[in-house]
């Protein structure tokens, strides 16, 4: 029966989901997301899916620059970097003015407001309101003079005062706010990027109240009236987006792909954006075939779909303008522990089970040996990754997981209840815990699989309702405290350390490490740190994931970016192209 609804669900997303016919006349992107997201809060934005939706509604004070590489942080609210003192404590501000909230019913007569400082001071608190629990915290967590103590002293208090005062968020005027951090700490700024920190308006937090995850009310280049958690999400033009303009450069190259040809441009540059919600890989593909969506992220079974053996775009898709682009991924794709639970705090039976696990054969079965194996958290890419070294225990050798069971106290299994892994509802996530389960079961291990919708599983990682679960975490930022910040102790869920892992020695050495300037000293800790995590196995490491995506031969300015939470603003729609192209689907 179970089989039945899926194949059902299956058809019905592909009637209601992709029969919509080309749109020559009108400038619109359409886009698959592969997961439905439980809403539009900025500070609950944890997830790459939300993160992408948020960002093309709310904004931030900076954003990453959408074609250079390094990439580098740029104004976006703020009018221009902000000033720094020389001890690195103390940031001030300037931000943009004329910059206006959406129209929507929370504001008088329905006219969205200019936005100001008293915003940003108030977006700032709401990530730090404790009766919020807001899954961001973590970014501002200990690093603002007077936060922490304003979020203690209404953790037990009826009501939180948002009036109250913060030494560490002070407004000089309408347009300009100091910032004082507790301690150094380097990748401030790129917090101020992130979705938990977008701009909200206090009167739609408060007008909506507990649907304020559903009527998005930001600054930025799209508006939503409403959202419900349907298979579509339609997003129209700000009529009252700022002046902002296409960047006039990029890195070497970028002029010869034509990601230039847009320069000066006022943006956005499309009227609509439609994002098909679409959970199994099969139906996506067919949807883009039917060029009824302009770009598709290939993971799967889709990468064979895609490549020839030599990793090289298959001849019927080049046939169609079809563009490939490969980079590899600053992520990490693993199996978390709950180390709250007692038999994970058994190191040799965490030991077993990442000796018992053959990367190898999942590479080739779900990614096409296009993947890396993971000897850490930290991906190539970053400083802090040291390409010589190589995790004992990131390979196969079933015999020394046979001894390490021993070992752990149970032989063969024995004594060891069922492990139940929480994953996403989807089939190939399915299909690669039962690989990971056949892996377990050749060391007498026992698991259960189970399956959540993408909200779902989040949740159960925010509350600590699993065993274990699987999930992959993409940089946020480019720094390895990034990923290292997975495993320190204080980030425990909700906040990003998922695993609620612990260990006293890394924390102490993470503190350290966090408020030093990028540096050698900083890279040794950043490596030791790596080691560390990947040697005591706090997770079952997988893999570093290449990014494959194919656009369409119409859809111009796209650029794989990791941070790209902000990036569908830039990108164009060549509809001439479109049209002729077309005919050949």
């Amino acid at each position: 029966m179970k089989g039945l609804v899926l194949i059902l669900s299956v058809l019905l997303t592909l009637v209601f989901g992709c029969s919509k016919q080309n749109n020559f006349d009108e400038r619109e992107i359409n886009l698959v997301s592969p997961e439905k997201i439980s809403g539009f809060d900025p500070i609950n934005a944890s997830d790459k899916y939300s993160g992408n939706e948020a960002g093309k509604v709310y904004e931030g004070l900076f954003e990453f620059h959408p074609l250079k590489r390094p990439y580098e942080l740029m104004p976006n609210l703020a009018a221009s970097m902000p000033e720094a003192s020389k001890d690195g404590l103390t940031y001030t501000f300037k931000i943009l003015k004329g910059v206006l909230f959406h129209d929507s019913p929370a504001f008088k007569d329905g006219i969205g407001r200019e936005m100001k400082i008293d915003d940003v001071i108030y977006s700032y608190k709401r990530l730090a309101d404790p009766k919020l629990s807001a899954k961001g915290w973590w970014v501002l967590d200990d690093k603002i003079v007077g936060l922490n103590e304003w979020r203690e002293k209404y953790s037990q208090a009826e009501a939180t005062n948002y009036e109250e005062a913060i030494e560490g968020l002070k407004k000089i005027d309408d347009y300009t706010l100091q910032i004082k951090l507790k301690k150094p700490y380097p990748q401030f700024l790129y917090a101020l990027a992130m979705p938990y920190t977008f701009i909200v308006a206090k009167e739609a937090v408060e007008h909506f109240g507990k649907e304020f995850l559903n009527y998005p009310v930001g600054t930025g280049p799209f508006v939503l009236p409403k959202f419900d958690q349907s298979s579509m999400i339609v997003y129209t033009r700000n009529p009252k987006f700022r002046t902002k303009y296409y960047p006039s450069e990029g890195e070497e190259g970028d002029d010869k792909l034509g990601l230039l040809a847009d320069a000066g441009k006022k943006i956005p540059l499309v009227d609509k954006i439609n994002v098909y919600i679409i959970v199994e890989s099969q139906p996506k593909w067919l949807s883009f075939m039917k060029a009824k969506n302009d770009l598709i992220e290939i993971k799967d079974v889709n990468i064979q779909q895609t490549l020839t053996p030599e990793n090289e775009l298959r001849p019927e898709h080049k046939e169609k303008g079809m563009r490939l682009f490969m980079l590899p991924m600053l992520d990490v794709a693993y199996f978390a522990f709950n180390h709250e639970n007692p038999i994970f705090k058994n190191l040799k039976l965490r030991q077993a089970m990442n000796l018992a696990y053959d990367r190898d054969g999942a590479n080739k079965l779900f990614h096409e040996n296009t993947a890396f194996i993971a000897h850490g958290p930290v991906p190539p890419g970053l400083a802090g990754n040291r390409k010589e070294f190589k995790n004992p225990y990131s390979k196969l050798d079933l015999e020394q997981a046979k001894k390490l069971l021993a070992e752990a106290g149970y032989p063969n299994g024995k004594g060891l209840p069922e492990i139940t892994i929480q994953t996403r509802n989807e089939t190939v996530a399915r299909q690669q815990i039962e690989f990971f389960a056949k892996c377990m079961d050749k060391i007498g291990i026992k698991i259960n699989v189970g399956m959540n919708t993408w909200p779902e599983l989040v949740n159960k990682v925010t509350k600590k309702q699993h065993q274990m679960y699987t999930m992959a975490w993409g940089a946020d930022y480019p720094d390895a405290e990034n990923f290292l910040g997975l495993l320190y102790c204080p980030n425990q869920s909700p906040g990003s350390n998922g695993a609620n892992y612990c260990n006293p020695e890394f924390d102490a050495l993470y503190s350290k490490a966090t408020i030093l300037q990028d540096s050698p000293e900083r890279t040794a800790m950043y490596e030791k740190l790596n080691e560390m995590a990947a040697l005591d196995v706090p997770w079952i490491y997988g893999f570093n994931r290449t990014d494959i995506y194919l656009t369409q031969a119409w859809l111009k300015n796209y650029k794989v970016m990791e941070f790209n939470h902000n990036q569908f603003q830039y990108l164009n729609v060549d509809l001439e192209v479109k049209k002729q192209l077309s005919k050949k689907f």
